[in-house]
């Protein structure tokens, strides 16, 4: 198996072929600890520093077979999870031995498998004990918070303190769809990621250990993955480490004080919910009740507007353990809470304004790449910034680290949140393909949108790999797992998810970007409850629950069709284009030849639409098949070629 780096815009191997990664997060349930520590089982978190991980994301036992059916399907990368707390759950500098020998295991079996791996340090939230994933426990308690009061004081969201267990089902009056990222603005996670990245600004005096509270938070998250990254260091398919999932920003970069609702990008808040400013925050977090603004959208105005009062912590419970560094630091006066000490107090300093990639993100990057480099120095850096930044475009900042790829994030927000696939383009009629080139054209603007930010990352740009995206598959209320349930075995009830996967990677192929969909977890069930064992999200291309038996090499798999398609994975010069017509089962690829690469195009051609095999026209090439799914072709001659393959 060929090592990979990157020349350009471009993953390469070492044959100099242009390589195209096609993969999967592995897996959704990474964030929980094993066997039950899903969100599906109430917790209070008491036992967080005897939790093990090991059996996530599957028990070795069963590798073997999940990594062969995600083969079957084509993928050739994994994005590997695990978390901060899988690994240093027991305490500061107390590594899980035994979880760090299974998951080099883990990522020793996906190498056998063909796969390249790059290891995901998964967060969402920070923490499971402020409503998500990541962290360990000990971190609150470091810092001097007290998770056990989160929920009496509103300071975290946490589908454990919400859901009634006995009711079970959907709880929107309890826990609605998708709530857990209202997190980022509660006092708990804003709290912890000021400290993360801006505790040498905001909070100087603060130390833990004789360090400075970023510095002890940040050492002992790298030194996580460089414990990591000393177990993989002889695995040649592994290709480097992302950065930290979806990170987020605290109050850096915000007014003290609400004011306007403007949210840390400058850019008015244009998110639904309590409008919360870093004062609120900070004296709700110190037990002092605060009225804010509750956010709707107008459906007349298409923009948002205060549609009632709520009261933050309104029982007056502190969740600090010591004194708020934030006010030791001048950040405000709990006693004269009318006006604040310095209102630019998160988003200037000596008269500049902070920039959160700058001046944060970019440093906390280089951290990353020298703590895994010293192990192994050909590794890549995956990096990301806030999703939101990513969307809206906005990026890296210059001087990242070298071999740095844009590993952003993209999703249909309205999808995602409303798990329904009802774009307006195919309101109509979803089956016209003029409406459904315009959704694909959507989705190329906003993904390229997304590519662009790679540029800033080198001189010569740099790839994009998408290191999420995906759909729910319990769409409609889950009406495709009550038809499995019925013993409807047909396309049918999953022909929305199989259209709205198939547009995506329409654009992706338009744009000849990488991608690794999220997600594949092996327990996931069809339980509204359960799905991907964590805070309701149903986003797995597989369930147990779709089981068709050991001779079906599809068995478990959903909607298929969607994701499981031709690619060109590795090419013998510079690929220009590429298109599949699902309807006809037609690929199309076109490439500038470069005949002195010694090695071959290798375009995957899956089984499930080409059942009888395909019919190949490469003028200029010699082709040969490699089993049954893999497509050979060597230039014989240099310039532009185009290969198309047809059904039989």
């Amino acid at each position: 198996m060929q090592k990979l780096d990157m020349k350009g815009r471009w993953f390469v191997d070492e044959s100099g072929r242009r390589v195209i990664l096609r993969g999967v997060n592995l897996g959704g349930d990474c964030k929980v600890p094993w066997p039950d520590g899903g969100t599906q089982h109430p917790s209070d978190f008491s036992d967080h520093r005897s939790v093990s991980f090991i059996g996530r994301p599957f028990p070795l036992a069963e590798a073997d077979e999940h990594l062969a059916r995600l083969k079957h399907w084509g993928f050739n990368c994994l994005r590997l999870l695990t978390t901060w707390e899988a690994v240093e759950h027991a305490g500061p500098g107390q590594y899980d031995e035994a979880y760090l020998d299974y998951f080099a295991e883990v990522s020793r079996r996906a190498g056998k498998f063909g796969f390249y791996v790059f290891v995901d340090f998964h967060q969402d939230v920070w923490s499971r004990m402020s409503g998500g994933d990541g962290a360990p426990g000990w971190t609150f308690e470091a810092v001097g918070l007290d998770f056990t009061k989160f929920h009496a004081a509103g300071a975290a969201h946490v589908m454990q303190h919400k859901y009634d267990y006995a009711k079970g089902g959907r709880q929107e009056d309890r826990y609605p769809q998708m709530s857990w990222s209202s997190n980022y603005r509660l006092p708990a996670n804003a709290i912890m990621w000021t400290l993360f990245f801006a505790g040498r600004d905001m909070t100087p005096k603060f130390e833990i250990e004789g360090r400075n509270v970023q510095d002890y938070l940040q050492d002992h998250y790298v030194g996580a993955m460089h414990a990591v990254a000393k177990r993989v260091q002889d695995q040649p398919h592994v290709i480097g480490f992302d950065t930290l999932n979806e990170p987020g920003e605290g109050w850096i970069g915000q007014k003290l004080t609400r004011g306007e609702h403007v949210d840390s990008t400058g850019m008015a808040d244009l998110r639904p919910g309590l409008a919360i400013s870093p004062m609120d925050a900070l004296l709700a977090a110190r037990g002092v009740p605060r009225k804010v603004p509750f956010l709707a959208m107008d459906r007349a105005t298409h923009a948002l507007k205060e549609v009632r009062q709520e009261t933050l912590n309104p029982d007056g419970v502190s969740i600090w353990t010591r004194e708020c560094p934030f006010e030791e630091a001048g950040a405000y006066n709990s006693k004269e809470r009318s006006a604040p000490v310095d209102e630019q107090f998160f988003s200037h300093r000596g008269g500049r304004k902070l920039a959160i990639e700058a001046d944060y993100m970019n440093p906390f990057f280089h951290r990353v790449a020298d703590a895994i480099r010293a192990v192994r120095d050909d590794w890549m850096v995956f990096a990301e910034v806030s999703p939101f930044r990513a969307f809206a475009g906005e990026g890296f900042a210059v001087g990242a680290p070298p071999r740095t790829v844009n590993a952003s994030h993209w999703y249909d927000i309205q999808t995602l949140g409303s798990k329904r696939f009802r774009p307006k383009e195919l309101r109509d009629n979803p089956d016209d393909p003029a409406a459904q080139d315009a959704v694909a054209g959507k989705y190329t603007a906003q993904l390229g949108h997304i590519a662009r930010i790679a540029d800033t990352l080198s001189k010569d740009s740099a790839p994009t790999l998408i290191g999420e995206f995906g759909i729910p598959f319990d769409l409609d209320e889950g009406e495709a797992y009550a038809a499995w349930a019925s013993g409807d075995r047909s396309s049918k009830p999953w022909r929305s998810h199989e259209l709205a996967l198939r547009l995506m990677y329409e654009a992706m192929d338009r744009l000849l970007i990488s991608s690794t969909q999220w997600n594949y977890t092996a327990a996931n069930r069809n339980d509204a409850a359960t799905g991907d064992n964590w805070n309701q999200e149903d986003l797995s291309v597989y369930s147990s629950d779709q089981g068709t038996g050991p001779n079906d090499p599809n068995s478990g798999g959903r909607a298929v069709k969607g994701f499981c398609r031709p690619y060109a994975r590795r090419v013998q010069g510079e690929p220009k284009a590429v298109k599949f017509d699902a309807t006809t089962s037609t690929f199309t690829l076109t490439f500038d030849a470069e005949p002195n690469l010694p090695a071959p195009t290798e375009i995957f051609v899956p089984t499930i639409h080409f059942p009888n095999g395909a019919k190949v026209d490469a003028p200029n090439c010699d082709a040969e098949w490699i089993g049954q799914t893999i497509l050979q072709l060597r230039a014989k001659t240099r310039g532009p070629k185009t290969v198309t393959v047809t059904q039989l």
